[in-house]
């Protein structure tokens, strides 16, 4: 994904169902909402605004929509992915599908697939001021950016 020319939302979409393998495009947009309304809880109303602001509209609001600035650990964050994705509500008004049964190794991995994406879409220095807001327990989260190699880059075809 290039950081010059806008993403679609097929295509950032897309690239979240490649990086988690998937199996629906609804699975990728329930990991999508759920990391982005995490990180948009955790940091205050500018980061959020600073990463939404070169995403999708139809992303962007995942991380505006929610109350800003909340101090929760890295834990915590994970909780809240995992409930985001695992909601056992059905009668829920959208198309994301049924719950996921999401455990929380898969969550981290998920977190980091979605992060890197993120860091690959939104300019590097907004990225880097919106890394500073999350105290260092947070660096797992970050870990995938930047890296050499990628989990889902080292798959045969």
């Amino acid at each position: 994904m290039s950081e010059t020319e806008p993403t679609s939302y097929t295509d950032f979409i897309g690239e979240v169902q490649h990086r988690i393998e998937a199996g629906t495009q609804a699975e990728a947009v329930r990991t999508t909402r759920a990391v982005l309304e995490t990180i948009g809880e955790r940091v205050d109303e500018g980061g959020a605004t600073d990463i939404a602001s070169p995403l999708p509209t139809e992303i962007d609001r995942y991380l505006l929509q929610v109350d800003h600035s909340d101090n929760f650990d890295f834990d915590e964050f994970v909780e809240r992915v995992m409930a985001r994705m695992n909601y056992e509500d059905l009668d829920l008004e959208t198309d994301y599908g049924r719950p996921s049964g999401v455990d929380e190794p898969d969550a981290v991995f998920r977190i980091k697939a979605v992060v890197a994406l993120l860091s690959e879409t939104v300019p590097g220095g907004v990225i880097a001021n919106v890394e500073q807001q999350f105290p260092e327990e947070f660096d797992e989260m970050f870990e995938l950016v930047d890296a050499e190699g990628q989990p889902w880059e080292q798959q045969e075809p």
